[in-house]
């Protein structure tokens, strides 16, 4: 009994289909810009100082731009005076908003 059912086993094993590969789902390219235009850049000066948290994620996920030029752009912004550095490290930069700029604007 134990052989037939050990040829039974062999047997249904040959005919079960060919496991296939999980299809992984596929993220979308971002087209990020790797230099400043004259609009993005003119969005730069506007709108991140206003921002209370300043990373390279959050201004390249604004503005559109690549992390490399969102860095650059951070430390030119800390260059003029327009945002405040809180940490910088060899990984991550973060500045938030200069606090005499944000009572004068309201």
């Amino acid at each position: 009994a134990k052989k037939e059912d050990k040829a039974k086993a062999i047997a249904s094993s040959a005919k079960q289909k060919k496991k296939k590969w999980s299809k992984s789902k596929t993220r979308e390219k971002v087209s990020n810009l790797v230099v400043f235009d004259k609009a993005t850049y003119d969005k730069l000066l506007k709108e991140i100082p206003t921002a209370k948290l300043i990373t390279p994620a959050v201004v390249s996920e604004r503005l559109k731009v690549n992390g490399s030029l969102a860095r650059r752009a951070i430390r030119e912004l800390v260059n003029k005076g327009l945002v405040k550095s809180v940490a910088n490290n060899h990984r991550q930069i973060i500045c938030t908003r200069n606090a005499t700029e944000t009572k004068a604007a309201q």
